[in-house]
């Protein structure tokens, strides 16, 4: 097989690692598209290619994230990874761990961990990469390599909630979620959310938003029952799909163009947030995106009708 076919044979792979790296699907595929051309200039047969390609998307990922850290502390409002509808890197043997892995919840866990840190994480407890391979990814010894798994599952583990819903309970709430959305339905809406539920948005001052931070299964009820009807009046339609391994939806305008994403995380019979993403730049992956601001002037225009 040729360079070419050896690369698109490991391409998802390779994708998959920088997104878990990165929580960004463009900052991901410009990586993926780096090491194909340093893979492409290199004179060196690498004795394995898989590690070869391995360890040269995660270190440009991991040089990446550190510029990017700098940016994500001066990010308007919540910051939230770029929504991923579909992994294109499946592994049955870690289907469970590559799902866990790449939901929002886990991804803004990741954000506490150092480059190095998140790096060794993914390729260790993800991708189930020896510490041999993780050393020479990274550029630590073995023994380093092993400390920083350790620090980086403390911090994981301290952030993670005891008990998860498994993948029928999520979908079974999140179809009872949508059905009560459509209707406008308070009551059905308040019954599914826990009592403490966060809705909150990632619009990085680019898009307007319903909400910055709702808390309260009341209040996030009565906001998404008023919202959505009006929604539908100016011919908004969603569309349920998996964001990042968990039940959400895609919201798209009059036109087809995507508005925002919306993923649902559940626990204990209830959902406890609803993330929302409406920064344009954050949607672009998923097609022609919708101009929000003209769609917010619509929805107040409905508002003082219907008033």
């Amino acid at each position: 097989m040729d360079k070419a076919g050896e690369f698109e044979e490991l391409r998802a792979l390779l994708f998959s690692i920088a997104y878990r790296i990165l929580g960004s699907v463009s900052e991901a595929e410009d990586a993926v598209q780096e090491t194909w051309l340093r893979f492409d200039g290199s004179a060196t047969v690498p004795t394995s290619v898989k590690a070869f390609l391995s360890t040269t998307v995660t270190r440009i990922s991991i040089d990446v994230l550190r510029s990017a850290r700098m940016r994500r502390e001066e990010y308007v409002g919540p910051w939230f990874p770029e929504p991923l509808l579909s992994d294109p890197y499946q592994d049955p043997a870690r289907s469970a761990e590559l799902a866990d892995s790449v939901s929002m919840a886990a991804l803004l866990l990741l954000e506490r961990l150092s480059p190095l840190e998140r790096s060794v994480f993914v390729l260790r407890e993800v991708f189930g990469f020896g510490y041999d391979d993780i050393a020479s990814a990274v550029g630590r010894s073995e023994a380093a390599c092993r400390q920083l798994l350790v620090r980086a599952r403390r911090h994981m583990e301290a952030g993670r909630p005891r008990f998860e819903a498994d993948r029928e309970e999520r979908e079974e709430l999140a179809r009872r979620f949508f059905d009560a959305l459509r209707e406008g339905d308070v009551d059905g809406l308040r019954d599914l959310l826990a009592a403490d539920v966060q809705m909150v948005g990632d619009g990085g001052g680019k898009a307007p938003q319903l909400a910055r931070a709702i808390t309260g299964a009341e209040n996030v009820a009565r906001l998404l029952a008023s919202a959505f009807p009006l929604l539908a009046r100016i011919d908004v339609t969603f569309e349920p799909r998996e964001v990042n391994a968990r039940p959400g939806a895609v919201f798209r305008d009059r036109d087809g163009k995507v508005l925002h994403t919306l993923a649902l995380d559940v626990l204990d019979g209830r959902i406890q947030t609803i993330r929302t993403v409406i920064n344009p730049d954050k949607l672009a992956h998923l097609g022609p995106v919708a101009d929000a601001w003209t769609v917010s002037d619509e929805m107040k225009r409905a508002r003082r009708g219907s008033g």
